[in-house]
């Protein structure tokens, strides 16, 4: 007999572990690990669905006792063995049931109706077929003639190339009957072929312009392949500054890869990329390429999905979840723009891309490459001490230089009375790009939005004493009343002025793309202005339509988010705007000077891209901050520098590790009990140092009260036996039923 392990398609910790089956024999066959099942559960033997995640010959159990599959879902996408084992490996370094964890490696969940492309062919010759169409034409069998006529009209070289089937039946009007009546006359044939939904299309008939490699970008090349030929699989890390040229690099790379037999993932932070992406790597690798990403129709994902495990492709592109595709023979993975936050997951099971994307390079022998022109502190320190192998790209590609870089004091616009949020720089460059017909890109660093509160006059932001980060805003009654700290608990009353200055203008900051563009279009109505945001791009084909109009000059200026630094290459901008570029450094969290750096450099990365020079201004509360510095100089090593001493002193990653624990539960009381018990357990463990139980950011969200514990610990292994120990204590405890927990490593 053969007995498979079953884990059920529920997300409940009590339920997360395998239940065995005995496989019918009729089944043997066709059973598999990563098999979609039919099972009977419970004490009523409710069918419900079930994944395989091990096949023995050794029964655990009373064979009497033990249930059969009932059925294998035939219709239902197979998980490959090796991403079922990349499931566990995440379920058990992130926390989370086994469940999530397999969906989250098996974005397509069910197989959708296939798409059939029918043609219908002549089965008889010319000559023949005008016989025919006489004898049905006297018989008034008119619906036989019209299709004959339409086979009559081609010339001999088109007669054999067939007639699509749908154009038969919707244009000339013509029953499924009536062809199969042809057919059985043995005067047509039908053929039915799979035809599958392709996302990706062409932009363009413009052949590739192979750009010849540098220097640097050649040894990196070449170094990277060495490696490869010689059967080292390494993780490498190329920081190149922005338009050093790093996706050439990457696309070099690749070929070879394929060239070896072998298949690639390229991964991307914003489906906003993929459209420049898609087509330069279309270009050279034709329809060996597609996509994968959220916007894609279930049919579209689907067909990606089959294309990818069937070997029909070469280059899987999108953002996180194409990390999953179902390749067999997959050599290397890509993490484009490393440093991106959108790379961490914000749903159990909270997993980073990054570190999952080298765990499953191990798994199959392949190697990954990660490129920023601003790596993330964690990645640039792990190359430092030697666990990647760091390659650097120093200048631009081509004749590009890196843009002229202005620091505008917005302390000293209120001084000088402009309450503009465009500096007097700004407004004067603006207009002198309008009048040479360039184009403008305008970054609102949306992130910190209303999340700090800080002095106008000044620049002073109100910060936690106790953690380095600032404090956050909590309202009641219609206006901000107290701020507090979400690492600590520390809490004050909100200030009626700044305790640095005394101003009175202090406030929170807000103000959104829409109110930008209303601005824009006011102050410089001659101009065509773009928006791009998180209400502009919800159709599926959104980001591709502004990305392309704006490409193709469709506007002045272009407005919009983080989304639109990242990775862009639009060679008739001359001038890039970042409006409020500190904002980010008022987030409240140990990340805040890390991200602030790297959208600012990435925003000033977007002027100058080609032959012409560009400038960026960077408007700020804070312009002698070291994030900000070391941006408008380009200066990667420096702002390290700085930020690792910071990071040592406060054993924040990647010197040290952060495990997150949020507690949920309708019931408040449950929530606060259940946490302080677990802050009190996370004490045991003397290598850990207890930050909380305090209130999470969003204390309560519908109707679910909300805390935080966080523990700091060098050994990431300790913090997995703590993340283990409080699921063993929800396991057995019957006190707090009422409650779930999830965990987060390094993501706060």
């Amino acid at each position: 007999m053969i007995f498979a392990d079953v884990i059920i398609d529920i997300s409940v910790k009590s339920l997360d572990r395998p239940f065995q089956y005995i496989v019918p024999e009729e089944m043997e066959f066709d059973i598999d690990i990563g098999s979609v099942v039919k099972i009977p559960f419970g004490i009523g033997n409710r069918p419900m669905t079930g994944y395989v995640v091990g096949l023995s010959g050794e029964a655990k159990f009373d064979v009497s006792k033990t249930k059969s599959i009932l059925e294998i879902m035939k219709q239902a996408v197979v998980v490959e063995s090796h991403l079922l084992s990349l499931a566990y490996w995440i379920k058990e370094n992130y926390g989370s049931t086994m469940n999530d964890a397999i969906k989250a490696v098996m974005p397509v969940k069910r197989e959708i109706k296939e798409q059939i492309k029918r043609i219908i062919y002549p089965a008889v010759e010319i000559e023949k077929m005008k016989i025919k169409r006489d004898e049905f034409e006297k018989k008034h069998n008119s619906a036989r003639v019209r299709l004959l006529d339409e086979f009559l009209k081609l010339d001999r070289e088109t007669y054999n190339a067939g007639l699509d089937y749908s154009y038969v039946t919707k244009k000339l009007r013509l029953t499924a009957s009536v062809i199969e009546g042809l057919r059985k006359l043995n005067i047509i044939t039908v053929d039915a072929m799979q035809q599958y939904r392709n996302p990706v299309e062409r932009t363009d008939d413009i052949p590739e312009i192979r750009p010849v490699l540098n220097g640097r970008q050649k040894h990196i090349v070449d170094a990277v392949l060495n490696d490869y030929i010689t059967d080292i699989r390494g993780t490498y890390l190329i920081h190149g500054i922005t338009g050093s040229g790093k996706t050439e690099v990457y696309m070099n790379i690749v070929e070879k890869i394929i060239c070896l037999g072998k298949q690639v993932i390229v991964l991307i932070p914003e489906i906003s990329l993929t459209f420049q992406m898609v087509d330069r790597f279309y270009k050279r690798f034709g329809n060996r390429i597609s996509v994968m990403h959220s916007r894609l129709s279930a049919g579209e994902r689907f067909d990606q999905y089959t294309r990818a495990k069937n070997g029909e492709i070469d280059v899987m592109i999108g953002p996180r979840s194409a990390l999953f595709a179902p390749f067999q023979n997959l050599g290397l993975i890509v993490i484009d723009e490393e440093h991106d936050t959108s790379y961490q997951s914000d749903m159990p099971p909270k997993y980073h891309a990054r570190e999952v994307a080298i765990q499953r390079a191990k798994m199959v022998g392949a190697s990954v490459i990660l490129g920023s022109a601003t790596p993330s502190v964690d990645s640039y320190y792990k190359a430092v001490k030697g666990r990647y192998r760091l390659f650097e790209l120093n200048e631009r590609a081509g004749n590009a230089v890196y843009p002229k870089v202005y620091i505008e004091d917005l302390r000293e616009e209120l001084k000088a009375k402009n309450y503009s949020i465009f500096s007097r720089r700004l407004d004067e460059l603006m207009r002198d790009r309008l009048q040479k017909k360039e184009q403008i890109m305008l970054f609102l660093n949306r992130r910190g939005f209303a999340g700090s509160v800080s002095c106008r006059q000044c620049g002073e932001v109100i910060g936690c004493p106790h953690c380095s980060v600032a404090l956050k805003p909590h309202m009641a009654g219609g206006r901000v009343s107290y701020l507090m700290c979400h690492y600590c608990g520390y809490k004050i009353p909100m200030p009626d002025k700044c305790p640095e200055c005394g101003s009175i203008y202090i406030s929170s900051f807000g103000i959104g793309t829409e109110q930008v563009e209303q601005m824009v279009k006011k102050r410089f109505p001659e101009a065509s202005v773009l928006r791009m945001d998180a209400d502009t791009t919800t159709g599926k084909h959104a980001h591709e339509s502004i990305i392309k109009s704006y490409s193709e000059g469709g506007a002045d200026i272009l407005i919009g988010t983080q989304m639109i630094v990242k990775g862009h290459d639009f060679a008739n901008v001359t001038l890039v705007g970042i409006l409020a570029a500190d904002l980010s450094l008022n987030v409240g969290d140990y990340l805040a000077a890390e991200k602030t750096f790297q959208l600012t450099t990435q925003a000033c990365g977007r002027a100058g891209r080609a032959d012409k020079p560009g400038e960026v201004v960077i408007q700020t509360y804070q312009p002698e901050h070291y994030s900000i510095v070391c941006a408008a100089q380009n200066d990667y090593k420096d702002f390290y520098k700085q930020e690792i001493v910071i990071r040592e002193m406060l054993q924040y990653p990647p010197i040290s590790n952060i495990l997150g624990v949020l507690v949920l539960s309708e019931n408040e009381s449950s929530a606060d009990n259940l946490a302080k018990i677990l802050a009190d357990r996370m004490k045991l463990y003397h290598d850990v140092t207890v930050l909380g139980p305090t209130p999470a950011a969003i204390a309560k969200a519908k109707d679910i009260h909300r805390r935080m514990i966080y523990g700091k610990c060098v050994d990431y292994g300790i913090l997995c036996s703590v993340k283990n120990s409080f699921e063993e204590f929800m396991h057995e405890t019957d006190s707090f039923k009422d409650c779930r927990l999830n965990f987060e490593f390094n993501c706060i």
